[in-house]
């Protein structure tokens, strides 16, 4: 299914720095950066659950917070890109 994982970290003191930092690697090992603190990724429900708990454990919830969005499986017809920087599909054969 394709989650899109929002977050908003808190920045004004170093541990929020570094706690979104450790946000964002956390969500780069989940999926593609699509928007500065916008992640799409493929998950299966096994997935979802460790990544979510994983993002649970850094952020504080007192002063910072996150989205997932569940698109499902059927969510071609439910993202559309314009601008640049079009992002690629995760499913698809990568050849590196």
């Amino acid at each position: 299914m394709l989650v899109i994982i929002t977050y908003d970290v808190n920045t004004q003191t170093a541990a929020g720095r570094k706690r979104l930092r450790k946000v964002a690697k956390q969500c780069v090992n989940y999926g593609q950066r699509v928007q500065n603190s916008v992640f799409e990724c493929q998950l299966d429900a096994t997935k979802y659950r460790q990544i979510k708990a994983n993002l649970e454990d850094i952020i504080d919830k007192e002063a910072d917070s996150l989205r997932f969005y569940n698109l499902g499986d059927k969510y071609k017809n439910k993202v559309e890109h314009i601008g640049v920087k079009p992002s690629f599909d995760v499913t698809d054969t990568l050849i590196i």
